[in-house]
């Protein structure tokens, strides 16, 4: 009996070394095979390292991994010096005769050596997984290259800027409120600047890499991520150049305000569920009218004109207004922190001062220009018990119709009448739709 379990505790570490060095040699030969599928065309001797070479260097790692209880972290260690030497070795010698200049497989080498020693460490699944992740990010060299060749530096930065916003200064904020009424709390003013902030910037990372080229309609459904107001404003000058537009241009402007309705819904579940859960039914329905107008009229027009295929007419302005997009920049965002904290204290100054049909009359006013301030600011007085919830659906719809005002002002200023009409009626549609809609949400 002794003798059985004797052998039995012994044969566990022995079957976990054997799944530690099986893992650490699969790692070595995930990494391998895309390094040798790539070099599989050069001649024998040539190649610095490919399949075999990575297979061995992964089971390397494992190997001087279950080295260390015996004898210590210095056999892990002394072994990846050596590798590393060895690498510098082969890299200058392919170097010299290839005449080119890329160390990516010297680090692939160290990092499978490493990933190979988690495998044998109790780690093996975490190892094969980041081993597939590296394959993959060695594969797509390409892919990211030509990726980085179309970001241009105002998308760099605004990329890096959104990660100063949401991964340092956010973390830094405090989580309670301050000012009159304590109405400013600084973490949730700024989380809400996190989340608009980033849709503006997929808003345009998704206009670049598919509104040129496909017309307006995309240019459209696309920039109401970003802004619905400023995509509508694009569309209305490229209608008044040319007037055979005015079809595709109306279709683009109620797309980007649908879109803009199911951006609302978004913001409004993230912020506060219980609120925006109620907003949802509204809001969704009427975005999905826009849509399905949107995508009615489009298909009308567009198959007869040829605009929905590249090279169509609409190609050209599409293209210049994917690229003239502003993305995300700081100083935007320090505007709309600014606007929110001044939102933020007007409304509970003016439910002070008149209640509810204060707020209301501040919605009217907030949404000619913005309507995500005013959503915010409601959601957030209607979570505290501020604001009933039949008060703020109402002040939001406000928002909504005033902002939807605006885009026919300028439908009409830069556009034309007939866009305007268009754009019109498909907003009366939507709103009588998103009413019902809220209406029977209240009654549920």
């Amino acid at each position: 009996m002794l003798d059985r379990m004797a052998s039995e505790s012994l044969a566990l570490p022995l079957n976990n070394a054997l799944i530690g060095l099986v893992a650490a040699l699969a790692v070595g030969l995930i990494v391998g095979l895309e390094r040798g599928w790539h070099g599989r065309e050069l001649p024998e001797g040539s190649r610095v390292a490919g399949l075999r070479t990575f297979a061995l260097i992964g089971l390397f790692g494992g190997v001087s991994a279950q080295l260390r209880e015996p004898f210590g972290a210095a056999v892990l260690a002394a072994g990846l010096v050596c590798l590393g030497l060895l690498g510098v070795v082969s890299y200058a010698a392919w170097m010299r005769s290839s005449g080119r200049l890329s160390a990516t497989s010297s680090i692939a080498a160290l990092l499978t050596c490493v990933l190979g020693a988690l495998a044998a460490s109790g780690a093996p699944v975490l190892a094969v997984g980041t081993a597939v992740v590296v394959a993959v990010l060695l594969d797509l060299k390409s892919t990211l290259h030509r990726w980085l060749r179309r970001i241009e530096q105002r998308e760099l930065s605004a990329a890096l800027q959104m990660g100063v916003i949401s991964l340092v200064v956010l973390p830094l904020l405090p989580d309670q409120g301050y000012g009159p009424d304590q109405a400013i709390n600084p973490y949730r003013l700024w989380w809400a600047v996190v989340i608009v902030s980033g849709l503006s910037l997929g808003g345009h990372v998704a206009m670049r890499a598919v509104g040129a080229g496909q017309g307006m309609f995309w240019t459209g459904l696309l920039g109401g991520l970003a802004s619905s107001t400023a995509a509508t404003l694009t569309l209305a000058r490229q209608a008044h150049a040319d007037p055979r537009l005015t079809a595709p241009a109306a279709a683009g402007a109620l797309a980007a305000c649908g879109v803009m309705a199911l951006r609302m819904t978004l913001i409004a579940l993230t912020l506060q569920p219980a609120f925006g859960r109620t907003l949802a039914l509204p809001l969704v329905v009427a975005g999905l009218t826009l849509l399905g107008l949107a995508g009615w009229g489009w298909r009308q027009f567009g198959h007869s004109q040829g605009l929905q295929r590249p090279g169509g007419a609409a190609k050209e302005d599409a293209d210049n207004a994917a690229r003239e997009a502003q993305p995300f920049d700081l100083s935007v965002a320090l505007g709309f922190a600014a606007f929110l904290g001044v939102m933020a204290v007007l409304g509970r100054a003016a439910h002070g001062w008149l209640g509810a049909p204060g707020v209301h009359a501040l919605a009217l006013l907030s949404g000619l220009a913005d309507v995500d301030a005013i959503l915010i600011t409601v959601s957030r007085m209607q979570a505290d018990g501020t604001l009933g919830t039949g008060s703020a659906v109402l002040a939001v719809g406000l928002a909504v119709a005033s902002n939807q005002v605006t885009k026919a002002v300028i439908a009409r200023s830069a556009g034309s009448a007939a866009l305007a009409r268009q754009v019109l009626l498909g907003y009366a549609v939507a709103l009588l739709t998103g009413t019902l809609a809220a209406g029977l949400g209240l009654l549920i």
